[in-house]
């Protein structure tokens, strides 16, 4: 019998929305505050998956400058209907406090790759917008409502309009259909339908250990809505034990054989609390009962580290090359800026034919200019390095190799100038945000020349090295650094991402000094 391992989406892919088009199965997670928008991922069988497109490549699409920590791009829905794939998405701009800024919109495409369309506005009553299509070819959006009111419980329930796509545009009454369960938080609403009845998912309890599903159905798409009695469908609550913490917001699937599979996202912390790599994509088959209802195949409410693989033929994907020379004229698919795109004007794979060169702009603390390329840790267990040309002439100046959470939470193993050593290496430490310079004084190195730059990270250990081009030999910098502070979980609040890797550049002074880098290695390792 053929096992899915979990999760399925190593790393930071949150908020999962699965559609299946014809033979074909499609996921489109959360990316907050990353660019670009959405990371979709293609399998022909549940268990390989391969990243296919990210849809929302163009300001106009997705402007997130400025946007807080753990805002931008919330729980996007995937829907395909008549040849045409549907995405609904929310863009964060705030959501501390009594107030959340979030606006939904909707992009469609005929073909997943894309083109994909310039957005629609919906509305920006509440967030993790879904779309339903009915048999009769009306269309409903479904979302959480926010209730800034004091007195009143913010997640409201979920509210139903139906969407004109004539008009593109929300037409006729809003009307609340489900307030959801003592778990409360109720959100990440999800509708299907299944012999004559309507099933409402909903997502419960928070996005932390308390996370749950719960599955809801009625008659009519309207309501009201029954909860399942046996509620919820799939939590983590109350199971330290178990390896998959924070169960909960997902969606459902069948195969074209008529198998079902619940895809759900959840973290694995380490030393009991720490999510590291993010909350991350899981996936567990699913049976009715003979009333009507989903359940875990497996016949509790608990995640499963594996789960049966459905009866078809397994489909693996060639894996990705561990290392990216520059030599291609877009970056790959792998690359992710913050909150802007990387385009030419501070990111270039031509200014200097296989090299990706970075022009220095602002602070990792910045929410607005960073010049920063990342790609997401998606193990324990792994190494990453880089070399890099940069001869810096002032301390305003930096570049080098970035282990980065947000602008509270990083470390950053870099090159600079100091006014009697020359050019040094110095590894600056953010942690909430509380900045650090770890080695004091800096350490110098060759004056002249290439410097390559490597990290190791085990579990939540991280340890940092370099060399010179005269020297084949890695020489060890700085202390051991924990990286349990580069998690969800570390925070005064709670935050939404993940552990990412990668290059920086900046620059104080405004002259936008460039860095160049070579390559780019990241392997996954051995425990």
């Amino acid at each position: 019998m053929s096992m899915i391992q979990n999760p399925i989406l190593p790393g930071f892919h949150a908020d999962p929305s699965i559609v299946r088009v014809g033979e074909d199965f499609y996921i489109a997670t959360s990316t907050f505050e990353w660019f670009p928008g959405v990371r979709i991922h293609h399998s022909k069988d549940l268990k390989n998956w391969r990243f296919v497109s990210s849809p929302l490549t163009r300001t106009s699409q997705l402007d997130m400058k400025g946007n807080m920590n753990s805002g931008g791009v919330w729980a996007p829905c995937l829907t395909h209907h008549n040849g045409t794939f549907y995405l609904i998405y929310t863009d964060v701009k705030q959501w501390h406090g009594a107030y959340k800024d979030a606006h939904n919109y909707l992009v469609t495409a005929p073909a997943i790759e894309g083109p994909w369309s310039e957005p629609v506005y919906l509305n920006s009553s509440g967030f993790d917008p879904s779309l339903f299509h009915d048999e009769d070819g009306k269309k409903w959006l479904v979302n959480m409502i926010w209730d800034y009111r004091s007195g009143n419980h913010p997640f409201a329930g979920i509210i139903i309009q139906e969407f004109s796509e004539k008009e593109q545009k929300l037409i006729g009454p809003v009307q609340n259909i489900y307030e959801g369960t003592d778990i409360k938080l109720t959100e990440g609403p999800h509708i299907y339908k299944k012999d004559g009845w309507y099933y409402l998912l909903a997502a419960e309890g928070g996005t932390e250990y308390e996370h749950a599903e719960t599955a809801a159905r009625s008659r009519s798409l309207h309501g009201p809505y029954e909860t399942d009695p046996d509620y919820p469908l799939i939590s983590s609550r109350a199971n330290p034990a178990l390896t998959i913490q924070k169960a909960g917001h997902g969606s459902l699937v069948d195969t074209p054989a008529g198998e079902w599979y619940f895809v759900h996202l959840g973290g694995r912390p380490l030393q009991d609390k720490y999510c590291t790599l993010g909350r991350e994509t899981s996936i567990q088959k699913v049976e009715w009962t003979e009333g009507g209802w989903p359940r875990l195949a497996h016949g509790s409410h608990f995640p499963h580290a594996e789960t049966k693989a459905p009866d078809l033929p397994e489909h693996p994907f060639e894996p990705e090359e561990p290392k990216d020379d520059f030599d291609a004229e877009e970056l790959r698919g792998c690359w992710n800026s913050l909150r802007v795109p990387a385009d030419s004007s501070w990111c270039s794979l031509t200014d200097r034919p296989g090299w990706l060169r970075l022009y220095g702009r602002e602070s990792l603390s910045s929410v607005h200019h960073q010049s920063l390329i990342a790609r997401r840790q998606t193990s324990f267990y792994c190494s990453f390095e880089t070399k890099l040309d940069y001869e810096p002439e002032f301390f305003q100046h930096k570049a080098g190799l970035v282990v980065y959470y947000d602008t509270e939470d990083h470390v950053y193993l870099h090159v600079t100038h100091h006014e009697l050593k020359g050019r040094v290496l110095q590894i600056l430490r953010t942690v909430n945000g509380a900045y650090e310079e770890i080695l004091l004084p800096p350490v110098r190195i060759a004056q002249q020349g290439s410097i390559f730059l490597r990290g190791e990270i085990h579990e939540d250990t991280l340890h940092l090295f370099y060399r010179d081009e005269e020297t084949p030999q890695w020489q060890k910098i700085g202390p051991e650094l924990s990286t349990l502070h580069m998690s969800d979980d570390s925070a005064p609040e709670v935050r939404f991402t993940g552990t990412f890797v990668g290059m920086a550049s900046q620059d104080y002074s405004g002259t936008k000094k460039a860095a160049d880098f070579d390559y780019f290695m990241y392997e996954e390792k051995e425990r």
